[in-house]
């Protein structure tokens, strides 16, 4: 384990570096976006706007600069919000977080219970149809899905809100819970749909492996029911690729929030980065990426520890 977070640490470093650097690699100049924003862009305000904010430092000393202030846990502030980047995350992280789980639970969810289903008869039509249902959503465009969701649920059958986390008018208690997971249920389900095929294809490879072993052959023989059979005693060695899968597509889901926070105008840090990109933000965009890599990180480790305990011979010490 100590080796594990050692790589852990070395790959968050790594990608600060790079990070940085391919930035500003990037074409366009922070400089000009702001002074347009203030109203003038002559040479005078420009280079006094690269004073200000260290931009006529050589490269490498901004890096150190920057990597100083990391280790002191300072993210640096905004150009464009001039308020401090880490409060700026912590206020968009929840959002983001609540539409990850929420489309994770959806695409394993869903996906893991189709994928079952679809073992059970691998040559009936319900596997046909599990099937081909799930390579058309893998194949959907996310923001073309998001769109028409609007389009047949907000607009011809108005039943759920499109824009924001919450209604204006309400405020505290249990109807702001009720009024959020109103909100979340198009996004959440138009970024879950994009992942479900791909869990409930590992789902279904990976059960009909496992209701052709011995101990299924047992558990019926004994006259355990098909349900039991199938996610009591089948499900629990088949669910083992599906977390191992979870772990990977982290950092797919998580770009493809921004896409889904744009469309349906969710207040998380897809949209925070978008924005950021767009008035080149250097200190928010990094502050992001950052925070982004050190989710998938530890994420990828719970995940790993998940595993282990869902695996009797990893807790065993024992070999694949």
């Amino acid at each position: 384990m100590k080796q594990k977070l050692f790589f852990a640490v070395v790959l968050v470093c790594s990608v600060v570096v790079l990070n940085f650097f391919l930035i500003r690699l990037a074409p366009g100049d922070p400089a000009m976006t702001l002074a347009g924003q203030a109203g003038g862009a002559d040479a005078e305000t420009l280079e006094e706007i690269r004073r200000t904010y260290g931009l006529d430092r050589p490269l490498a000393e901004q890096f150190f600069v920057y990597a100083g202030k990391i280790l002191t846990g300072d993210l640096g502030t905004s150009y464009y919000f001039n308020l401090p980047v880490s409060g700026l995350i912590l206020e968009r992280l929840f959002p983001t977080l609540l539409l990850v789980l929420s489309s994770l639970v959806i695409s394993v969810g869903l996906g893991t219970f189709l994928g079952v289903l679809a073992a059970r008869n691998p040559r009936g039509p319900l596997s046909y149809i599990v099937t081909a249902v799930a390579l058309g959503g893998y194949s959907v465009p996310t923001f073309w899905l998001g769109q028409m969701l609007i389009l047949a649920f907000a607009w011809y059958v108005p039943i759920f809100p499109v824009d924001g986390m919450a209604g204006l008018r309400v405020r505290g208690g249990l109807n702001q819970i009720v009024d959020v997971a109103w909100h979340l249920v198009l996004p959440a389900l138009t970024l879950g749909v994009a992942f479900m095929a791909q869990y409930s294809r590992v789902s279904r490879a990976a059960m009909l492996e496992v209701l052709d072993s011995d101990y299924i052959r047992t558990a019926r023989a004994k006259g355990a029911s098909e349900p039991a059979v199938l996610f009591v005693h089948g499900l629990r060695n088949a669910i083992l690729p599906v977390i191992t899968l979870v772990g990977l597509q982290l950092g797919q889901i998580l770009s493809g929030a921004v896409l889904v926070e744009t469309v349906f105008n969710w207040p998380g840090l897809g949209r925070l980065a978008l924005d950021s990109i767009l008035r080149r933000d250097y200190p928010t965009i990094l502050g992001i990426l950052l925070a982004s890599a050190v989710v998938v990180v530890v994420i990828n480790l719970a995940t790993e520890a998940i595993y282990r305990s869902a695996d009797p011979r990893l807790r065993s010490g024992g070999r694949h």
